[in-house]
């Protein structure tokens, strides 16, 4: 899951990129707001951002209000050092989703992103199903049945990303968008690399199941397609 994060204090936006991407989420991080709407607005395609309040030369709640004008429904937490309650209510008001006052744990942040994302694909726990696959997104743990897997972190990334679209033909720019960090070395072949090691691990080693993990010659990868 690819996350937009604006923040001009660097220590602030470097700490929670980190946190964030130690939990298995690509970031891409801007430090002004006119770098930040520019990317908000942009071709890349994200699945949550976050905004600091006070940006210099484009105020948060502006990129919020430009980004709900275009038609996004991306979800947007914004994060401020001011936390009266009609500060609050301005930056609810303005499109935002939900609303975090400084300072805050990194662990509040972290669940509020979660449940940011849970919300447009109605999902109503952590555990993502896909006929007898399940992905733990809290406690990153995967089983096909009552089989433990056993994934690398990109893996996990991947398989979360499909899971969450299941039945969706996903192409490998779309992949590489959501799962891997925008300055990441992607090589061609890299989504099919990482797509044959789930099959080995999802698929292989259930020869009487049901392949999960499909390709669709010329257009992408999907999970849960007949």
């Amino acid at each position: 899951m690819k996350i937009l994060l604006v923040e001009d204090e660097p220590k602030i936006a470097n700490a929670i990129a980190r946190g964030l991407r130690q939990e298995r989420f690509a970031v891409e991080v801007c430090y002004d707001g006119a770098t930040g709407l520019g990317s908000a607005l942009g071709d890349d395609s994200y699945d949550l951002m976050i905004f600091d309040r006070m940006l210099p030369e484009v105020e948060g709640l502006e990129i919020v209000q430009k980004v709900r004008a275009t038609g996004k429904g991306t979800p947007i937490l914004v994060l401020t050092a001011k936390g009266q309650v009609r500060d609050r209510v301005e930056g609810l008001n303005a499109g935002a989703d939900d609303y975090l006052v400084k300072p805050f744990s990194f662990e509040e942040l972290l669940a509020r992103v979660r449940a940011l994302l849970r919300r447009p694909q109605d999902v109503q726990d952590n555990i993502l199903r896909v006929d007898d696959l399940t992905l733990d997104t809290v406690n990153y743990e995967v089983r096909r049945g009552k089989n433990k897997i056993k994934l690398t972190t990109t893996e996990f990334a991947l398989l979360e990303y499909l899971m969450r679209n299941a039945g969706r033909v996903l192409s490998k720019d779309k992949l590489v968008a959501h799962v891997w960090d925008f300055d990441s070395d992607i090589l061609p072949n890299t989504v099919e690399a990482y797509i044959s090691a789930l099959r080995r691990k999802i698929d292989k080693p259930f020869p009487s199941k049901k392949p999960l993990v499909q390709t669709s010659r010329g257009f992408g990868y999907a999970i849960g397609v007949e």
